[in-house]
C-alpha cells in the first residue's frame, strides 16, 4: 500500500474489453479523506486536503499498476483532449490516448462517466457527461476523435444518479429535445424524461440520454448504467444528496 493508505475498493466494468485495456472506478471506500470527504476521495477541487488526494492518487496508482493518470479541471463542456504524461491537469471534459501505461480518468459524483474503447483495444478514452455535457453533444465530439470508426467503438457507462432521484426543471427537456433531429430520436428523449410530481419538474434518465447520444454517434455496442449513486452512499459520493461531498474517478487504460 502506498504510504499504508487503506486499499480503495473498486467496480470494475462488466463489458468485453480486449485483453490489452483495463478498466476500473473508485468507490468512496478505503482512502484517507475525512469529515464530508470520507473514504477514496480524488478530488482537488473540493477543498478537501490536497495531502489526503495525493496519498488516494498515489494508492490508486499503485493498485492498478499505472505510470501516468491524466487527470481533467471539468467544466461541463464538450472539449475532449489528447491524454499527456506530464502530470499537469487539463482543462476538458474527456480525454482519449493511445499509449499504454498512460490512464484517462474522469471525476464524478452523480455525472455520468463514459468509458470508452476501440474494439481492437487500439485507442480508449473518457468523458465527464452531466445533462449539461450530454446535451451540448460531448458524446458525439469525442467519437470523431477516435481513429476507428464509430461502429468500431464500445461504451461503458459508469456510477451516476438514477432516474428516480434525478429532478430537473424543464429548461433540461427543452434542451435535450433541441439536439433531436428525427422524430424518433424526439420520441426517444421524451421517453428519457418523466413527469414528476412538481409542476414542469421531471425525472430525468441520464443513462437513457447517453445510450441515445451514443447511438445516433454510431456506437451501438453500450454496457452499464445500472447504478444510483444518490441513492448508494456506502458505495458512492453524490452531490444530489450532499453538496460538500469527494468525486469517484473513472478509468480506463491501455495495458503494457
Amino acid at each position: 500500500m502506498a504510504n499504508n493508505v487503506p486499499p480503495i475498493t473498486l467496480v470494475t466494468p462488466d463489458w468485453p474489453l480486449p485483453e490489452n485495456v483495463g478498466a476500473a472506478i473508485t468507490t468512496r471506500a478505503g482512502g484517507v479523506s475525512s469529515g464530508p470527504y470520507a473514504g477514496a476521495n480524488m478530488a482537488l477541487h473540493v477543498d478537501d486536503e490536497p495531502a489526503n488526494v495525493a496519498a488516494n492518487r498515489a494508492q490508486l496508482m499503485q493498485q492498478l499498476g499505472l505510470e501516468h493518470i491524466q487527470w481533467l479541471e471539468q467544466i461541463h463542456g464538450t472539449d475532449v483532449i489528447d491524454a499527456e504524461v506530464d502530470g499537469l491537469t487539463r482543462t476538458a471534459d474527456g480525454c482519449l490516448t493511445d499509449r499504454p501505461g498512460l490512464a484517462c480518468a474522469v471525476l464524478t459524483a452523480d455525472c455520468l462517466p463514459i468509458l470508452l474503447c476501440e474494439r481492437n483495444g487500439a485507442q480508449v478514452g473518457a468523458l465527464h457527461a452531466g445533462w449539461r455535457g450530454l446535451a451540448k453533444g460531448i458524446v458525439a465530439r469525442a467519437v470523431t476523435r477516435f481513429d476507428a470508426p464509430a461502429r468500431q467503438l464500445m461504451a461503458y457507462l459508469g456510477p451516476a444518479i438514477g432516474p428516480s432521484q434525478f429532478e430537473v426543471g424543464v429548461e433540461v427537456l427543452e434542451a435535450f429535445f433541441e439536439l433531436a433531429n428525427t422524430q424518433a430520436s424526439a420520441d426517444a428523449v421524451a421517453a428519457a424524461f418523466t413527469p414528476a410530481q412538481k409542476p414542469l419538474k421531471f425525472h430525468a434518465d441520464l443513462y437513457q440520454l447517453a445510450t441515445l447520444a451514443l447511438k445516433q454517434a454510431g456506437v451501438h455496442a453500450v454496457y452499464g448504467g445500472n447504478y444510483c449513486t444518490a441513492s448508494d452512499p456506502e458505495r458512492f459520493y453524490s452531490y444530489r444528496r450532499a453538496a460538500v461531498t469527494g468525486r469517484m474517478a473513472s478509468l480506463i487504460w491501455r495495458k503494457k
